[in-house]
């Protein structure tokens, strides 16, 4: 069921949101920090990363990311998100999951055996 969100802007007119089109777009926006997580991982991994500055890398990666997103959607994105913020800030932890295991898997691989 599509509702309609509401909220005053600071001019002091209503903006409407469809929540399906704010799902669908935080759901892309999800696909793409959980392959970055594992693309990242991978080259950390890859690269031999070991410590803070892995955890580093990955914190990089996650602002690039954010950049990109607010990259293409340009100086109007208001209309595909509710704020900046959560899209930094979403889903962090399980990005971090899967950063981990890619990185600490493919450092294995090349770097132990």
């Amino acid at each position: 069921m599509n509702r309609v969100k509401t909220r005053t802007s600071k001019t002091g007119e209503i903006v409407a949101y469809s929540e399906g089109a704010i799902r669908n777009n935080i759901s892309a926006v999800e696909y793409c920090r959980t392959s970055m997580a594992a693309i990242s991982g991978c080259a950390a991994g890859i690269l031999g990363l070991s410590g803070t500055l892995g955890f580093l890398f990955y914190f990089l990666s996650v602002f690039v990311l954010w950049l990109l997103v607010l990259v293409k959607s340009g100086t109007q994105w208001r209309k595909y998100f509710i704020n900046r913020k959560n899209l930094l800030t979403n889903q962090f932890m399980g990005g971090l999951c899967t950063y981990v295991l890619f990185w600490t898997f493919l450092y294995g691989m090349v770097h132990v055996y």
